[in-house]
């Protein structure tokens, strides 16, 4: 399929999330594909876009706030000695096609572009799968190719001069509920023991939902986990924590996340379990 339908990912018969692949946003948000919504297989929301805290949050996907200086996440860029500011300079994903597309899952082209030039190519691979009655994994792997004759690099307002603030790659903006969610690794819990750290998996927990996150390649599971409770509820990877990830040009950086989504609370076992059922390991 090489259209510009939005897909529908379903599992056990039920539609647990809807790809919207050409979004209508302004400039200032990097408009670019997504996932919203996500559900549980109870029919429970997972996910949010367009929060009124951050309007640039949208559902699930990929997102970079610096590459070569080009803002891919939305929202301000944050400027070593003046902090987060309102530029020009926000860039792009367009969908380009579908290589295929299914209830299971789909395998994306897009193109990231700021200034009529294009940066970056992607290939995006997100399937849906079920793992038990109560609990289903999304799994997408991303690559990005630098299609320029120059050396890109990835920055995040970390390596920008903003401590604990690495977001960039993978995200996922969770439901807001009234009390901040539980968030667990196999070697801590609450946002100070895992923010910032690598660990084999990472569990959030609401009301009466669980997402389990781990990276299911060795170079993926290499990258610490950014989180973000108390002011919001989301969890991503930092493509550049320490230092801004060098890109050649023709060369390509894949990583791939599994997310585990179930109803109820799972505590750290269970959380593990599934997450072996889903990754393989």
């Amino acid at each position: 399929m090489t259209g510009d339908a939005s897909p529908e990912l379903r599992v056990a018969g039920r539609t647990v999330a809807r790809y919207v692949t050409r979004p209508e946003l302004p400039a200032r948000l990097s408009p670019r594909p997504f996932l919203h919504p996500v559900t549980t297989l109870a029919g429970t929301p997972v996910t949010e876009s367009g929060p009124a805290d951050h309007l640039h949050h949208l559902g699930v996907g990929v997102a970079v706030p610096d590459v070569e200086g080009h803002n891919f996440w939305g929202g301000r860029t944050y400027v070593r000695d003046r902090g987060p500011t309102e530029l020009d300079n926000h860039g792009a994903q367009r969908h380009t096609a579908f290589r295929h597309s299914g209830p299971g899952g789909f395998d994306e082209e897009l193109s990231w572009a700021a200034r009529g030039a294009e940066l970056l190519r992607e290939r995006r691979t997100v399937t849906a799968a079920g793992l038990t009655a109560t609990a289903w994994a999304l799994d997408l792997t991303f690559a990005l190719t630098n299609t320029t004759g120059a050396p890109l690099t990835l920055g995040s307002p970390a390596t920008n001069g903003r401590p604990g603030a690495a977001y960039g790659g993978f995200f996922w903006r969770a439901r807001k509920e009234d009390a901040a969610p539980r968030v667990l690794t196999a070697d801590g819990e609450g946002e100070a023991a895992v923010h910032g750290r690598r660990a084999d998996w990472l569990a959030l927990t609401g009301e009466s939902w669980t997402l389990v996150f781990a990276g299911a390649t060795e170079r993926t599971r290499r990258d610490p986990w950014f989180v973000r409770t108390e002011e919001y509820p989301g969890v991503g990877s930092s493509l550049a924590h320490d230092d801004r990830l060098a890109v050649a040009p023709g060369d390509t950086l894949v990583r791939r996340i599994v997310t585990v989504v179930a109803d109820g609370r799972l505590d750290g076992d269970g959380a593990a379990a599934l997450v072996r059922r889903a990754v393989g390991r």
